[in-house]
């Protein structure tokens, strides 16, 4: 449910410890779909689900990210993230 918590919700879900889609997408999903509009609550919520948090964290952060654009992300992340290639 919506309402559940994230550490919950991935023990129903799946979090991606067995590294498989269908146990890594759903979650990805559901942090999604509970913070469409607010990219770094649904990074924190995918995170606090534990398992494989770079994989989750990537699919959620791209599901939201797609909504939000990047100017969601935090001007402090921004400023800490690897320098891009100019090209």
């Amino acid at each position: 449910p919506p309402a559940a918590d994230p550490g919950q919700a991935a023990a129903e879900l799946g979090s991606g410890r067995q590294i498989r889609a269908d146990d890594t997408v759903p979650f990805a999903l559901w942090c999604a779909a509970r913070h469409p509009d607010d990219l770094e609550s649904a990074l924190w919520a995918t995170a606090a689900g534990f398992g494989d948090v770079d994989t989750t964290c990537a699919v959620t952060g791209g599901v939201v990210a797609a909504r939000t654009g990047v100017t969601a992300l935090p001007e402090e992340w921004r400023a800490r993230r690897e320098p891009l290639p100019e090209s």
